[in-house]
């Protein structure tokens, strides 16, 4: 697995498994939902700042990205679209 798709695979674990949408996400961290649509996907390549950006908004460390996840399986189940409540 390359880096920028060990990115994308972790980025989309990490968020779903925090039941983040993506559009929350792009919110919390000031960047366009397609952006991170489109890191999810391995067609983006993301800056460090906004990595740094995103990891904030998730609230982990941005070596959490990098990690190589051996029991990668499926990749998780989109979730329901919708804005942060406030």
């Amino acid at each position: 697995m390359d880096t920028r798709a060990r990115i994308a695979w972790n980025l989309r674990h990490i968020r779903s498994s925090k039941k983040i949408t993506q559009e929350h996400l792009a919110v919390d961290a000031n960047v366009d939902r397609t952006a991170i649509s489109g890191i999810e996907r391995g067609e983006y390549n993301p800056s460090v700042d906004l990595l740094d950006r995103l990891v904030a908004a998730l609230s982990v460390d941005i070596s959490d990205l990098f990690v190589d996840r051996e029991d990668s399986g499926s990749p998780p189940e989109p979730l329901k679209a919708g804005r942060k409540p406030k």
